[in-house]
């Protein structure tokens, strides 16, 4: 994770100043704030977690507020392996799990290779699966479970769901000697159609 904040930092990051923030910049326009574009000092590491399931906690606690945690996933960024709240004066390092999203739902239209699949996050993003928005598959190498992921936007991406995968699974389709998924003209692989039952 990022570098914890040295002593004489004169005030810590809190919840509370990064959101105020985040609502300034929300104000300004529409759409998601340009967070790929700000350079602000790294302020040190807040007690905020996202879980594998897309609960946000902050200081050990869930945050119960919904819209508090849209406006936190508006701001967050991903730099190498560490994750980040960014604002245009602050930075500060956040703990994710396993992704910071979860896909919860998806709508399919057409098929086979003339198929998009639709994916709806926790967090209220919609996403249409793609080239520029792949999705990839990673199995437990213990267990063989599968974990599938859709990226969202800018490096972050989102679990897709046990329910969701199960449905995709039910409209998926064989290609070049595997089974995967077709969506906006790209296929994506999922198992080899040798490990098929």
């Amino acid at each position: 994770m990022a570098k914890a904040m040295s002593k004489d930092s004169v005030t810590s990051p809190s919840a509370e100043g990064i959101a105020a923030s985040a609502r300034a910049v929300r104000a300004k326009g529409k759409g998601l704030p340009p967070v790929h574009l700000w350079n602000p000092p790294f302020c040190g590491d807040l007690d905020m977690r996202i879980a594998r399931d897309g609960t946000w906690f902050y200081l050990g606690t869930p945050i119960g507020r919904p819209e508090l945690v849209r406006l936190f996933s508006t701001i967050l960024r991903r730099d190498g392996d560490d994750y980040f709240l960014v604002t245009p004066v602050e930075k500060v390092g956040i703990t994710v799990d396993d992704a910071p999203f979860v896909a919860v739902d998806f709508e399919a239209e057409g098929t086979g290779a003339a198929q998009t699949l639709r994916f709806e996050t926790n967090v209220g993003d919609h996403v249409t699966a793609g080239p520029d928005t792949p999705i990839r598959v990673t199995r437990d190498p213990e267990t063989g479970e599968p974990s599938p992921y859709v990226l969202v936007r800018a490096n972050l991406e989102a679990l897709i769901d046990r329910k969701s995968f199960y449905r995709l699974v039910e409209i998926g389709d064989r290609h070049d000697g595997w089974f995967g998924l077709w969506s906006g003209g790209q296929f994506f692989p999922v198992i080899p159609e040798a490990e098929l039952p």
